[in-house]
């Protein structure tokens, strides 16, 4: 089993890519620390450097090892915060994984006001799709998920927020479809359209369209860079409502006709431990929220 300490003093040479100054920022000498990392690559029978005169580069198996070290410091500082943290004066750190959607700013808001009585709470978030927030949840890197829904896997839990994201067309504003007040669902089976990779994937229903398909030019992540595809008239994007901000740029957004629209949940693991402070968070988001626990399978 590989040492949290030689973890360390990997991720210090992987930053710094050079061993001289990894060994100064950990406060030992440059002897010990290039044994350290011999013994490492030894231990794990792989090959973790490319040691040049100036520069020391990651192989393909080191990129591999600092991406899951990265996750496994992360997760044991989590640990420990957790377990020193005050129940009588609650602090410690939360971690929220969030899709793209408005409901942010009503966590926010909570947020806003869960800090003012404990202000030794901090938050992180961290924004992706459905499945690198779900990712993160089952390594333990996050406590919570705020994201479109359901996700229809048994593993979690869903905490219903009782809201909804609306759809629809984001297109150039100087096109044709622009003078229309929204836009029929049928429309779109005559356009290039662009999609969330979780919708072309299959994560979300693609029954709103019927039997025909669409025709899919382009898939994004999140929205931000398929703007610039929608105004080079690469296709049309179809995405949440008040996610683009249109305002001097040649787009518009129309919502589609009749309406689609997602609920927005809270995603936990089943049966998860969580700190005290994320247990007062999530408590605080259902009594707000009005929601409640439900299950969604398949």
């Amino acid at each position: 089993m590989i040492e949290t300490r030689l973890l360390h003093y990997f991720l210090a040479v992987a930053r710094e890519q050079n061993i001289t100054r990894a060994a100064q920022s950990l406060f030992i000498s440059q002897s010990t620390l290039s044994k350290q990392l011999m013994d490492l690559e030894k231990q794990l029978g792989r090959q973790l450097f490319i040691r040049g005169k100036r520069k020391i580069t990651l192989t393909e198996d080191g990129i591999f090892l600092r991406n899951r070290a990265r996750e496994i410091m992360d997760l044991l500082e989590n640990t420990e915060t957790t377990l020193h943290a005050d129940t009588d004066n609650l602090s410690g750190d939360i971690y929220i994984g969030c899709g793209e959607t408005v409901a942010m700013d009503m966590i926010a808001e909570l947020i806003a006001k869960f800090r003012i009585r404990y202000p030794d709470v901090y938050f992180h978030t961290y924004s992706g799709d459905a499945d690198a927030v779900t990712e993160r949840i089952d390594k333990g890197l996050s406590d919570m998920g705020l994201l479109l829904g359901p996700v229809r896997q048994e593993k979690y839990d869903y905490l219903n927020l009782h809201m909804k994201d609306i759809y629809g067309l984001l297109m150039p504003k100087d096109c044709p479809l622009s003078r229309q007040e929204s836009i029929n669902i049928d429309q779109l089976k005559s356009l290039p359209m662009i999609l969330a990779d979780q919708t072309f994937s299959g994560h979300q229903d693609l029954d709103w369209f019927g039997e025909d398909a669409l025709n899919v030019v382009a898939t994004y992540n999140l929205i931000y860079n398929a703007t610039f595809l929608v105004e080079h008239g690469i296709g049309y994007a179809l995405c949440l409502d008040r996610l683009v901000n249109t305002i001097g740029r040649n787009l518009t957004f129309r919502p589609i006709s009749p309406e689609l629209s997602v609920g927005l949940y809270i995603v936990t693991k089943k049966y998860q431990a969580f700190s005290p402070a994320a247990k007062a968070f999530l408590e605080e988001i259902k009594r707000n929220g009005d929601g409640r626990y439900h299950l969604t399978v398949p």
